[in-house]
């Protein structure tokens, strides 16, 4: 009996560390008394495991103490722009560049004031931040007189308050944008202090181009060593399997396939290990896959994922139907091509979608929102050809049926022929 219910005990606690694991990797600020206050507990108590383990597989770091758990993520592709910020639910609008340089003023602003702050006070703030020279220089200016720069403001306080930067005490953020009203709100100054990531300042930053910028502010140091560089290429190897839907040879550097080659195995078992995703190895690439929660130690939801595919609803059936036939294509398909599809899908399907989405004129949007999807996940990329699939694709391919004929001697089943794909199950790659 002592031994079984060490075993109990030994699983329980290996569930627990992979749930605290999963939603940090989901959500990399967690605070006390938030949405996801029962994983906030767990890390607190798995800090020491969780911190030695990001440490040292991915370079992250992990801060903790009794309101906050921050893991400073460093993602493995710089140049990713595929999975914006939103203010909240998934379906909310993405953060547009303006809605990044306000979130920025925003808690510089937050940074210097009092612990309490109105909303209309802080937009005082912000448009005094943006009167900067070297902001206006840019193109970039803020009167937030308009009523659509008053709801990118809205969108990015209503980000802090998800992040629990920000603990609203009276008001509404629509009354403000409407200009009927304000909103007081707490500054969390601890939740606060840990919002930047950067392994360096952008007050130390010297370059000048945003992608130079965006290296420098992550860059290690220096590798002048085997063991370094080494270490650096299985940084970057683990951090892409974590976040990115698909890791495909060709993105990778000779180097860092030669190492991949030699160590996949190793860092495929440690990510599985602690998170619960699965390798599934392809001739193009990798990619983690989540499997469903019955498979997982303490049946952890299937959760980690900003973008999921197939999704219901119209765009969700748009987008399960253009990858069909792109995944079918051979060469790169003009944007043109893609929106006479969706016209021609919409005389099949159409009954089944939404009255705006069967309207002339709606196949363009139809096409973009079905392409930033599948960009996301890294199923197909825009050139200026076209749209080119990627390999992951393929298993949206549904073949043709094949009728064999009856062969002689006893009577037997002959299965449909289809390739091996499943357009109808969740996708490995959907993370």
């Amino acid at each position: 009996m002592t031994g079984a219910l060490a075993d109990v005990l030994d699983g329980q606690r290996e569930a627990d560390l992979q749930r605290a694991a999963r939603a940090l990797l989901k959500e990399p600020l967690l605070t006390a008394d938030g949405p996801y206050a029962d994983e906030f507990r767990l890390v607190r108590r798995h800090t020491a495991e969780l911190r030695e383990w990001f440490e040292r597989n991915v370079g992250w770091t992990l801060r903790t103490d009794a309101d906050a758990a921050r893991l400073r993520k460093t993602p493995g592709t710089l140049t990713d722009a595929t999975h914006p910020a939103r203010e909240a639910a998934r379906a909310a609008l993405p953060f547009t560049r303006r809605r990044y340089v306000l979130l920025c003023l925003t808690l510089a602003a937050l940074e210097r004031g009092e612990a309490q702050v109105a909303l209309g006070r802080l937009a005082e703030q912000v448009v005094l931040a943006a009167a900067d020279p070297e902001l206006v220089a840019a193109g970039i200016t803020f009167t937030l007189e308009r009523r659509d720069e008053r709801l990118d403001l809205a969108a990015v306080v209503r980000l802090l308050l998800r992040l629990g930067v920000l603990r609203r005490v009276a008001g509404d953020e629509d009354a403000y944008v409407s200009g009927s009203g304000d909103v007081l709100y707490d500054v969390r100054r601890r939740v606060l202090a840990g919002m930047p990531a950067s392994l360096r300042g952008p007050s130390m930053v010297e370059a000048e181009e945003f992608e130079d910028r965006l290296a420098e502010m992550t860059a290690q140091t220096a590798l002048d060593s085997d063991e370094l560089r080494f270490r650096a290429i299985r940084w970057k190897l683990t951090r892409c399997l974590l976040d990115d839907p698909v890791l495909y040879y060709d993105d990778l550097t000779d180097d860092e396939l030669a190492y991949l080659t030699r160590q996949r195995g190793f860092i495929a078992a440690r990510i599985s290990e602690l998170t619960g995703l699965v390798a599934e190895v392809r001739a193009e690439g990798i990619a983690m896959v989540d499997p469903p929660p019955e498979l997982r130690l303490g049946g952890t939801p299937n959760d980690l994922t900003d973008v999921r595919m197939p999704e219901q609803g119209t765009h969700g059936h748009v987008t399960l139907l253009l990858a069909q036939h792109l995944a079918r294509a051979d060469r790169p398909v003009p944007l043109s091509e893609l929106a006479l599809r969706v016209r021609e899908l919409a005389l099949e399907h159409g009954g089944f979608w939404s009255k705006s989405a069967r309207e002339p004129g709606a196949e363009p949007a139809l096409v973009e929102q079905a392409l930033a999807r599948l960009e996301s996940l890294g199923l197909a990329e825009r050139t200026e050809r076209g749209v080119v699939p990627r390999p992951a694709l393929a298993r949206y391919a549904v073949g043709e049926a094949v009728v064999k004929e009856k062969e002689p001697g006893p009577a037997r089943h002959h299965p449909t022929a289809l390739p091996d794909t499943d357009t109808d199950a969740t996708p490995n790659d959907e993370r």
